[in-house]
């Protein structure tokens, strides 16, 4: 039988809140520490709401953990990391969250051998339904990837990949959530222009894309299921041209690259 795993996150922000309630809610042999050094009254409400331990003093929990996971910024972990070497001992796995920071990153700042991931997860990993994408270090064995599974597996689906591969991804399944929600926004705008109240217009648009998810779940092509919207020359059609008159598909590649670029920026920092 495996023993229990407990987790350090460093770092107390919405995905860290994302990731370890999307644990707790089908793992019960994962105990959970959150720190946070300076907003006393966020650890102090997440106690009240999960069954977790909380500490402003990471560094006086460090010894008892088998996993920490860092969940700060990335400008955060020069001086995380720095202090953190020092006292980790052999064979405690260290996961970033942040973007920009690979497990190359973390093996130049950490104690030679020490095992390292790069998980980059969304914020659905609160309803267990995170795209995660990550990358392992040179020194993972595979209880660190038992462990690793049994984590990211709490909070949805996963795709190993390279470093590299991480790094042009993250757009895709981490930052591209903002994008589609920003889209919803529009579209509830659009058909509160349409004399409905601003309450309908978010129920006619949530329920559409509720719905429309359904159906990409069970026929995974989005392609067919758009032409099965799209008669020629109908309704849909004109939308469709106008999106791609404006280079609709060139402006979501632009805006992925234009992510790529800053997350990489804030890892170079």
């Amino acid at each position: 039988m495996m023993k229990d795993i407990h987790i350090l996150f460093i770092g107390a922000g919405r995905m860290a809140e994302a990731i370890f309630s999307g644990i707790l809610q089908k793992e019960k042999d994962i105990h959970i520490t959150v720190s946070n050094e300076k907003d006393v009254q966020r650890l102090k409400s997440l106690k009240e709401q999960y069954e977790i331990n909380t500490t402003t003093d990471w560094l006086s929990v460090l010894h008892e953990v088998d996993v920490v996971l860092l969940a700060c910024p990335p400008s955060a972990h020069d001086e995380v990391l720095t202090k953190m070497n020092t006292h980790i001992r052999s064979n405690q796995f260290v996961i970033t969250v942040a973007a920009g920071i690979g497990p190359s990153t973390l093996e130049r700042y950490l104690t030679d051998k020490t095992p390292v991931a790069w998980l980059m997860p969304n914020t659905a990993a609160d309803v267990g339904k995170s795209m995660s994408i990550y990358a392992f270090g040179k020194h993972v064995k595979n209880e660190h990837v038992v462990h690793f599974n049994k984590i990211v597996s709490a909070i949805g689906a996963s795709e190993q990949l390279s470093e590299q591969q991480v790094h042009d991804l993250t757009a895709i399944t981490g930052s591209a959530p903002a994008f589609l929600y920003h889209f919803i926004e529009s579209l509830e705008d659009s058909a509160h222009t349409y004399g409905i109240t601003k309450k309908q217009a978010r129920k006619l648009v949530t329920e559409m894309i509720i719905g429309s998810a359904a159906m990409l779940d069970k026929h995974r092509d989005p392609m067919k299921l758009r032409d099965q919207v799209t008669s020629p020359g109908g309704a849909t059609a004109a939308g469709l041209s106008l999106l791609a008159e404006n280079q609709f598909a060139t402006l979501i590649n632009k805006a992925v690259q234009a992510t790529n670029e800053r997350a990489k920026q804030q890892g170079n920092k």
